[in-house]
């Protein structure tokens, strides 16, 4: 598909109208890409993120995605999704494809013409790479999202072949 690119890079320098964060339920910072994510945006993010309303203690559930300014990050917004942790999550297949699309349906409705993505829940909430990278490809290849541009920002080469090759055989 045109629409969809795999790259290796910082998504914190994604040139886009917005960078999508996997975030925790908090939305208060963490580790992996939320950490850098919050490292470059700088303080303002986090007290967006604060502006977000707590349900039942969360900002953001799982499958789930909420919006904010960027701070100093070259994009115009950060969406913040949730996705499964694997070896928890009673349906993760599910729950990460609504993270996928709950945060393109955000970018929809904010006019966001680019989108970047990390891999969601590949790192340290254990999600298979080759099963997600098939859920991620499938539900971004949707042609309700055809008019935004997709990039996924990936951290390793291995990453980067897997994803290249899902997007090349669409």
């Amino acid at each position: 598909m045109r629409n969809l690119e795999a790259v290796i890079g910082d998504i914190t320098q994604a040139d886009v109208d917005a960078i999508v964060n996997a975030a925790n339920p908090a939305m208060l910072g963490g580790g992996g890409v939320d950490g850098a994510i919050h490292r470059a945006a700088g303080p303002e993010l986090l007290e967006a993120c604060k502006q977000v309303p707590l349900v039942d203690g969360l900002r953001c559930p799982f499958g789930e995605a909420r919006i904010t300014a960027a701070g100093n990050l070259p994009s115009k917004f950060v969406i913040h999704t949730v996705g499964p942790i694997y070896a928890s999550d009673p349906v993760p297949e599910a729950t990460l494809r609504s993270a996928y699309r709950n945060s393109l349906l955000l970018a929809s409705e904010n006019k966001c013409a680019s989108i970047a993505f990390p891999a969601i829940s590949c790192g340290a909430y254990g999600f298979p790479l080759n099963e997600a990278a098939d859920i991620a490809i499938q539900t971004c290849a949707d042609d309700l999202f055809s008019e935004i541009s997709i990039r996924f920002f990936l951290f390793s080469t291995e990453l980067h072949e897997i994803w290249s090759k899902r997007i090349d055989d669409q």
